[in-house]
């Protein structure tokens, strides 16, 4: 099995490691998916008082805590996620979002969280 090696994330740059993947990763695909629950009237999650804002917290905290743990270690299972330059000690802020927006499959993946959430929008605002 072929491994990643993953640089040691200290301090700052585990801090910026973990901003990104809750921002530029887990709130849009679990925005997407606390949508489709309150869509599917699922109340266990979004029918309570900030449920859904607690789910998306909660789930792209999870999301932002595993994914460089286990990215590196796991390729096959964290490839669609797993971002190594989020990691890089070498790059600044400015610099990890402007080389992940400069990915050629990062525009495609936008436009389709953006084409999806608002398809959800729309369904989720037609019910009520």
């Amino acid at each position: 099995m072929t491994t990643l090696t993953a640089p040691k994330l200290t301090g700052r740059n585990r801090r910026e490691c973990f901003v990104l993947y809750v921002l530029l990763q887990g709130v849009p695909f679990f925005s997407g998916v606390a949508l489709t629950m309150k869509l599917i009237d699922a109340a266990e999650f979004v029918g309570e008082p900030f449920g859904a804002a607690i789910f998306v917290a909660m789930a792209s905290t999870l999301h932002a805590l595993v994914t460089p743990w286990l990215g590196p270690k796991f390729p096959h299972f964290f490839g669609q996620s797993f971002e190594q330059l989020f990691a890089d000690p070498a790059l600044s802020f400015s610099e990890k979002v402007s080389r992940w927006l400069a990915q050629p499959n990062t525009p495609l993946k936008l436009l389709s969280n953006l084409l999806l959430l608002s398809a959800l929008a729309v369904g989720v605002a037609g019910l009520q």
